[in-house]
């Protein structure tokens, strides 16, 4: 298996807030419903190259407190499965649907280097992928993997809080 990971993304909110919402994929509908309205989530995905279709895809993504199906051109749909959460620390995913076999997982951590406006510690996280890749995918895919894994992380933590 191949290892991707995204940078350390700074959030200022607790650990406590951050988990909450990470751990529950329902949390991302309302980030999703107004995609279209939310510029910053726009610009990051033109800036990845993607057009205004990518946009509208977003709209087909399927939700639940454990489950996220995400419409996936050419492929038909991926879709990824919380099997197991870690209070106030990670939440790990594994592909459900997918040609190929991968786990995901979002760690979070508090840390003193980023204080919320009421003086606690703020939160790092870092997401982990884990595909497991023949060479041609890996020759084909790997590089988009490693970019999309941060931008990804990016996306979480500016659009579901405010971020530095």
């Amino acid at each position: 298996m191949t290892k991707y990971e995204s940078n350390v993304k700074m959030i200022m909110a607790p650990v406590e807030l951050v988990y909450q919402k990470l751990s529950n994929l329902e949390n991302l509908r309302p980030m999703l419903e107004n995609v279209q309205h939310n510029e910053t989530l726009k610009a990051q995905i033109e800036a990845a190259g993607q057009d205004a279709q990518a946009l509208e895809k977003l709209k087909e993504v399927r939700l639940t407190e454990d489950s996220i199906a995400i419409p996936a051109p050419m492929i038909g749909e991926i879709a990824l499965r919380i099997i197991e959460r870690e209070e106030n620390k990670t939440v790990k995913f594994e592909t459900e649907q997918s040609p190929i076999k991968a786990n995901m997982w979002i760690q979070v951590l508090p840390t003193s280097e980023v204080i919320t406006a009421d003086g606690t510690q703020g939160t790092k996280m870092r997401l982990t992928l884990k595909a497991d890749l023949n060479p041609m995918l890996k020759m084909m895919l790997g590089k988009k993997l490693e970019e999309g894994i941060d931008k990804f992380a990016e996306i979480l933590a500016r659009s579901l809080f405010i971020s530095s």
